[in-house]
């Protein structure tokens, strides 16, 4: 029997019962969540931060309501992928994106465990862990990233593996999480390495949502493709997540660096003509709850106003017409970017805050 959609996140009733709870609806919310766990709640190998008690957990903590019966199955789904990550680096095997990325993995339950009003001791186990990915690992004798991975991102047979850049499944993800861990005071061994690591690599790399060996044999990288600057992929969401390395790392010159990839991304027509609809994901919701975390942190916010007041603009006249009620990809949302408030933190599940 397949899980109820309804505890996704992601396109279920938990993605529209948030926009309540940041509206302060919590009469409209409550239904929502009531559909939400009438199938019971995941917490299997589909749990993550998306789905199933980590989703149900982050919605509810959004409205200050701490269930400790769904805390502690989070804790039980943490510890479950800690053990699996600790016995594939055991076996020398290369990790799945689903292992550590945002989306379905560490780097989205670290997010969540990083919420909670205390940082709960597994949080520093899922900080360790993702440390551990800037450790080099040999692929066919041959030195290579730690988060290289088989993984196919696009159903596509790449021969050698990727290095998946994004934030939603790549390594900007966890650079994010361990910046923000680090500005809020919680670090582990290696993680400001780790962070410089991560960023280094994006700094040559980001501008491609994947990196194949086909691009490391060629020595310096070829010349990036004009692509969407999406959250999911793209210049913006790494921008942001390298502005966050350099906050966390105390670096102006990397922070600058940064800010002018956002600006580039935001002032490229072919490339904002890429996006396609309203959604926070891909579209013109993500970009403008991105550029508005970008221009909170920047010395020179005033620089990202006219893009902001842009985006709003695309943003306004598509929301209505996306086909999903939902977080990720629907109208909640796309709404969520419009209102333009963020009491409830609920821009910490994308990793820009």
């Amino acid at each position: 029997m397949n899980p109820p959609r309804t505890q996704a996140l992601a396109e279920g009733a938990l993605g529209v019962a948030l926009l309540h709870i940041e509206r302060g609806d919590l009469a409209a919310a409550r239904p929502l969540l009531a559909e939400a766990v009438a199938g019971g709640v995941s917490v299997g190998a589909n749990a993550c931060l998306f789905h199933g008690a980590p989703a149900l957990e982050f919605v509810l903590s959004r409205a200050g309501r701490i269930d400790r019966d769904v805390q502690a199955a989070v804790d039980r789904v943490v510890a479950t992928r800690l053990a699996a990550a600790r016995q594939r680096r055991e076996l020398a095997r290369l990790p799945t994106l689903a292992e550590f990325d945002l989306i379905r993995g560490l780097t989205g339950l670290g997010a969540l465990l990083l919420a909670r009003p205390t940082s709960p001791p597994l949080l520093l186990g899922v900080l360790a862990h993702l440390v551990s990915l800037a450790r080099p690992v040999q692929v066919h004798g041959r030195a290579m990233p730690g988060w290289w991975t088989s993984d196919s991102p696009a159903h596509e047979d790449l021969d050698g593996g990727h290095g998946n850049n994004g934030v939603a499944h790549g390594i900007a993800g966890p650079l994010a999480l361990l910046s923000l861990a680090s500005r809020r005071g919680i670090q582990v061994d290696g993680q400001a390495e780790a962070i410089e690591a991560f960023a280094a690599w994006l700094e040559v790399f980001g501008a491609f949502y994947w990196i194949t060996t086909d691009h490391l044999e060629a020595g310096a990288p070829p010349p990036a493709p004009p692509l969407r600057p999406s959250w999911c992929y793209g210049d913006l969401g790494v921008a942001r997540a390298l502005q966050l390395a350099a906050l966390a790392l105390g670096d102006p010159v990397r922070r600058q660096k940064a800010e002018e990839v956002a600006v580039a991304a935001l002032a490229a027509p072919t490339r904002l003509s890429r996006v396609t609809d309203a959604c926070l994901c891909h579209g013109w919701a993500g970009l403008l709850a991105v550029t508005r975390a970008v221009a909170a942190d920047s010395p020179a916010p005033g620089r990202f106003t006219e893009s902001i007041q842009q985006l709003r603009g695309c943003l306004a006249e598509g929301v209505a017409a996306l086909p999903k009620p939902g977080f990720m990809e629907g109208r909640a949302g796309a709404q969520l970017a419009l209102d333009g408030t963020n009491t409830t933190d609920w821009t910490s599940a994308l990793l820009i805050t």
